[in-house]
């Protein structure tokens, strides 16, 4: 369980798709101007990467290495197709705002570096745990962008009035450049936090050998 814990962990924090690998952040800053946007990515991204990661490791000895590029971009490419029709039929309204952002799924490099550097390699259980780490590390940081962004630009969150109606709305932080500012204080925050984690564990380590002893 520790391991898995530590695989899991490893995606929501200490390697964050986005704040530690800095990978998919074209679609992040695109979408995140809305905090029901980020929502939505997210959670596509997690499903596909998810489903992905699994069908990849079950079949990953029966996968020929000179063709696994190409295969691995099947099965991807299945899965986002399934997320892209669903919110087209299911949330019309959502998956129009996102534009082409969910189709290009496909393409994201996070989905692509998991499934080529952990899926093709371990065991089912193991790619579970990192999947959803890396899914829901990935969906914490849109929607956190996204609540910044949102209620700074516009004074709503996912549409809902939260600033007075004498908020005069902050249109930086819709634009592009207001989306790497914000991201850049979510680096720095996520820094300060794996050294503080890291400081603690080591903390506890040195009291456990110290008792050991």
């Amino acid at each position: 369980m520790k391991k898995l814990y530590k695989v899991f962990r490893q995606g929501l924090i200490f390697e964050n798709p986005l704040l530690m690998l800095m990978i998919g952040l074209c679609s992040a800053i695109a979408v995140t101007t809305s905090v029901s946007n980020g929502i939505g990515m997210g959670l596509a991204m997690t499903f596909v990467l998810l489903f992905s990661e699994v069908i990849i490791s079950l079949f990953r000895k029966l996968i020929p290495s000179a063709i696994r590029i190409p295969i691995f971009i099947i099965v991807i490419a299945a899965f986002t197709t399934m997320v892209d029709l669903v919110m087209k039929a299911y949330f019309p309204d959502l998956s129009k705002s996102m534009g082409v952002f969910i189709p290009l799924i496909v393409v994201n490099c996070i989905i692509m570096g998991r499934v080529e550097a952990f899926a093709s390699k371990q065991n089912l259980v193991s790619v579970i745990a990192d999947s959803l780490g890396m899914g829901l590390g990935y969906t914490w940081v849109l929607i956190g962008l996204a609540a910044v962004r949102e209620l700074l630009g516009n004074g709503t969150l996912a549409g809902i009035q939260i600033m007075p109606s004498s908020y005069q709305p902050i249109l930086f932080f819709i634009l592009p450049p207001g989306g790497f500012f914000v991201f850049s204080l979510f680096i720095a925050f996520n820094i300060w936090l794996k050294k503080k984690m890291e400081a603690s564990q080591r903390t506890k380590e040195l009291a456990a050998k110290k008792e050991a002893a």
